[in-house]
């Protein structure tokens, strides 16, 4: 099965670029654009993708603000922050609404195509600069709800960057139970992304630095 992906951009162009390079790879298969963050929410609402590829500066509402709309909407669908700045407030803005991903618009082609296809199976993947930047600013709740044991190995094994499919034949459970353990370990910690819940991980101990946040 393909992964479906939403290209949201505010420049044509661009959107043209991605849409011809990603769809020499089988694997992926775009399926709607939009070129401002309204108009991305009302396209994912409606196509359900698998993987929106996100700008971040947008007219009406911008890709900050749309990724939370939809990461609340639409938990399944993983967003990619696709742009090119590198600023403190956009990375830690884009993490904080929801983003699994951050990429800058200069990425190699087979760079970004294996980012999606991790993106789709649920892998946290931070460049260590990133990942010490948004262990600065991301605070995880002081007293979360309590994880059971179950839901403590399952955070342990999705920070060391192991995709749902993985986590399930780790841990020998479904992968349907492993998605049930990923939205009950967002709800108790009350962070949006997998990436957060990684970042919460290393906060305290359970992994160390590097091991999957990478």
């Amino acid at each position: 099965m393909s992964i479906r992906i939403l290209l949201v951009d505010d420049h044509t162009v661009v959107r043209q670029g991605l849409r011809m390079f990603l769809s020499l790879d089988r694997e992926l298969e775009i399926i709607g654009e939009a070129a401002d963050g309204v108009e991305a929410v009302a396209q994912a609402q409606r196509l359900r993708p698998d993987v929106v590829l996100m700008d971040l500066l947008m007219p009406r509402m911008d890709g900050i603000a749309a990724t939370a709309v939809i990461r609340r909407e639409l938990p399944d669908t993983e967003v990619i922050a696709l742009t090119s700045v590198l600023e403190d407030e956009k990375v830690i803005g884009a993490i904080k609404a929801g983003a699994i991903g951050y990429l800058l618009k200069d990425t190699q082609a087979d760079e970004l195509c294996r980012a999606i296809k991790a993106a789709a199976a649920g892998q946290v993947q931070l460049s260590p600069q990133a990942a010490a930047r948004l262990m600065r600013e991301v605070r995880a709740p002081e007293s979360p709800d309590s994880l059971t044991e179950r839901e403590t190995d399952v955070l342990r094994l999705l920070a060391q960057g192991l995709s749902n499919k993985e986590i399930a034949q780790t841990l020998t459970i479904g992968e349907k139970t492993v998605k049930t353990h990923v939205s009950n370990i967002l709800a108790k910690l009350s962070v949006p992304s997998r990436t957060q819940a990684a970042l919460y991980a290393v906060r305290i101990g359970l992994v160390t630095m590097g091991t999957g946040l990478s």
